[in-house]
């Protein structure tokens, strides 16, 4: 209960920080919806030559442009959040620090990181949605629980994403610049989500890899859960989905965070 208590004030704490950015938060949201406006057109047009592309009608297709705005910062989908801090922090050696403390270091950034995401799916999220909703048609959910459905799943997408992003870190243990590395989970990010295209548009065995790869849980499965496409028990193994690369991501964190911290021993850091 302790441990929680703490995790619970690093999240509320990383939530106030983000918060005081209230500059940087407006041009996040001026770029959201002018990126979602230039999207939508695009997506208008595929749409009016291909209808039910990818099995969405156009407004469907638009709502899934808006949403991925409304996600876009929060599940960290083009970079931010705490990859480059944790990285400094280790090239610089102040990660002993963080080991020092007697909390666990993964679960530490990963509450930070859903404080940053709670800020920006509100602060950034909600406006170009509003803004998307009075220039096209939009096929959004009036039912409470569609929306409730909806946050639950992003909020596995972000924890998803926080695994992803946390290996991708820890590889400044090993490298002295992991800017290379960031450009490529950033590549990944932005392709295998489906920020750019619905996953659902790829065909035949390329399509059912794409859509089973981690990725797909940060924004593709969040917004079908927002459409509509799972229902009943299809929404349960959406979840389950999402909680089973979830889990397996941070395992897989775990371990090499504890072949890191054995490497800094070794080290003598």
């Amino acid at each position: 209960m302790r441990l929680r208590g703490v995790y619970f004030a690093v999240a509320a704490g990383s939530f106030r920080r983000y918060a005081t950015y209230r500059i940087a938060t407006a041009a996040g949201v001026f770029t959201n919806t002018v990126f979602g406006i230039i999207l939508a057109y695009t997506f208008t047009a595929l749409w009016s030559e291909r209808p039910h592309l990818g099995g969405y009608d156009q407004p469907q297709a638009l709502t899934f442009v808006w949403t991925g705005q409304a996600i876009l910062a929060a599940a960290a989908l083009i970079g931010g959040g705490f990859q480059e801090e944790l990285q400094e922090r280790i090239r610089t050696g102040d990660v002993a620090v963080d080991l020092y403390r007697p909390v666990d270091l993964q679960m530490w950034w990963l509450s930070a990181d859903l404080g940053r995401a709670a800020f920006h799916l509100l602060g950034r999220g909600i406006a170009p949605v509003v803004a998307g909703s009075f220039l096209f048609e939009l096929a959004l959910p009036v039912s409470p629980l569609a929306w409730l459905a909806f946050l639950s799943s992003v909020t596995l997408g972000v924890v998803t994403g926080f695994a992803l992003r946390y290996l991708f870190a820890l590889s400044a243990f090993w490298l002295l610049d992991g800017a290379g590395l960031n450009m490529l989970s950033t590549l990944l990010s932005m392709f295998f989500s489906g920020m750019l295209l619905p996953l659902t548009v790829f065909p035949g065995a390329f399509g059912e890899v794409v859509r089973a790869l981690p990725w797909a849980a940060t924004m593709q499965v969040p917004a079908d859960v927002l459409l509509g496409q799972y229902e009943g028990a299809r929404l349960s193994e959406a979840y389950a989905f999402q909680a089973v690369w979830a889990v397996v991501l941070l395992a897989a964190g775990r371990a090499l965070q504890s072949l890191a911290t054995r490497k800094v021993v070794v080290q003598g850091g």
